[in-house]
């Protein structure tokens, strides 16, 4: 997925715990944990403005935009078919 999700380098940053962001959030640690490993299909801005506020940061801190890899291009070869 070309969105990549860095709570948990603002989580060491902040010497911060799952737990603990969790609590301040209002979210349970397993729902955390899906956003936090790029498993989670949205997240609501209530929840990020939350996440901003406890961890002292701002949306592009915690969330960033990657190019996918491209594949590579099959051989000449492996184009013929017939």
């Amino acid at each position: 997925m070309p969105i990549v999700v860095d709570i948990d380098v603002m989580l060491a940053k902040r010497k911060m715990s799952v737990g603990e962001l969790a609590d301040r959030v209002g979210i349970t640690p397993a729902n955390l944990a899906v956003l936090k490993n790029g498993r989670a299909k949205a997240v609501r801005f209530t929840t990020l403005a939350a996440l901003c506020e406890a961890l002292d940061c701002q949306p592009g801190d915690l969330l960033r935009w990657e190019a996918p890899a491209e594949e590579p291009v099959a051989s000449e070869a492996s184009q013929i078919t017939r």
